[in-house]
């Protein structure tokens, strides 16, 4: 999955970016308890997905302001 652009995710509903954000972090988790215990085979992809969801996070909270 590449990483997610602002100008996409602005796009979104409130209630998609919802969605979006249970999605990555539900992976987020995943990801982080599989690699405590196996080898990843891609490690960066932990630093994209903490990244999309302080992205979607940071929308989330410009639309409640």
């Amino acid at each position: 999955m590449p990483k997610l652009k602002a100008d996409v995710l602005r796009e979104l509903s409130t209630a998609d970016l919802r969605q979006k954000l249970a999605a990555l972090e539900d992976e987020r988790f995943r990801t982080g308890f599989r690699r405590a215990t196996e080898p990843v085979e891609n490690p960066l992809r932990l630093r994209t997905l903490r990244r999309d969801i302080a992205r979607i996070q940071t929308m989330l909270r410009e639309r409640n302001a």
